[in-house]
């Protein structure tokens, strides 16, 4: 316990190519996210997997980061650590960061497999339906983040209300769902820039508005990568197409 009486959190997250600063890792990137957001104090050490250092050995074994030390605990599993945290730290002291609406957990879900894909193919015949495909799933998700919630519509208002401008997934703040969601549409970003000069088109109005939002945050911007991380991470994943 510290001086609060606040168990001891660490958090273990995958190091870039230099072996210390934040490598590319959503899912590491998604519970930094979830901790920040929490507002609890908690320290984070990254792991050089090239290395294989011995806390690795000794804490969590055979495991990949990220992983949580809650004081002499270990939680390796980045979904059970997630509802961990959730249930452990919780109100009044902690906020509750569960989407209140189910859709705001699996909008945009299928973007990442549709990107991933897209930027594996070397095949130049396969480019453009792949390209499209992405371009789809990044229409669903500008589509469901223009659709109002059912809290921003006033059902006594005579205004019928068509566009949201929420500027996250669920609402006018950040929640699990974007924890998850936003640290693959930022390698999406960087990743098809650098491999494949796509960028997510301006007309996606209501994305735009999301990312930019989110960019905004410092629990998102701060926890991302540098770009030359992930362009790193995917030299050997991005197919030049022949």
């Amino acid at each position: 316990m510290d001086d609060e009486g606040q168990t001891k959190l660490e958090l273990f997250v995958k190091a870039g190519s230099d072996g210390q600063s934040i490598g590319n890792c959503p899912f590491s990137q998604r519970l930094f996210m979830v901790l920040w957001l929490k507002g609890v104090v908690f320290d984070v050490t990254t792991v050089d997997m090239k290395r294989k250092p011995d806390i690795l050995k000794d804490l969590a074994p055979g495991a990949q980061p990220p992983f949580l030390l809650w004081g002499s605990e270990v939680k390796t599993d980045t979904n059970k650590i997630e509802e961990f945290l959730e249930e452990n730290l919780c109100p009044p002291k902690y906020p509750r960061l569960a989407a209140r609406n189910p859709e705001s957990n699996t909008a945009g879900l299928d973007v990442f497999s549709k990107f991933s894909a897209y930027i594996k193919n070397s095949n130049p015949q396969a480019n453009d339906n792949l390209e499209k495909g992405l371009l789809k799933a990044l229409r669903l998700l500008d589509e469901y983040l223009g659709t109002p919630l059912p809290d921003e519509i006033d059902a006594n208002s005579a205004d019928e209300v068509t566009s949201s401008s929420r500027p996250f997934l669920d609402g006018r703040e950040l929640t699990l769902a974007d924890c998850n969601l936003l640290p693959k549409l930022h390698i999406v970003k960087v990743v098809c820039l650098k491999y494949r000069n796509f960028t997510i088109p301006e007309s996606l109005t209501n994305l735009w508005r999301y990312l930019n939002a989110a960019y905004a945050k410092e629990e998102f911007s701060a926890t991302c990568p540098v770009d030359d991380e992930i362009h790193i991470a995917y030299s050997s994943v991005a197919k030049a197409l022949k």
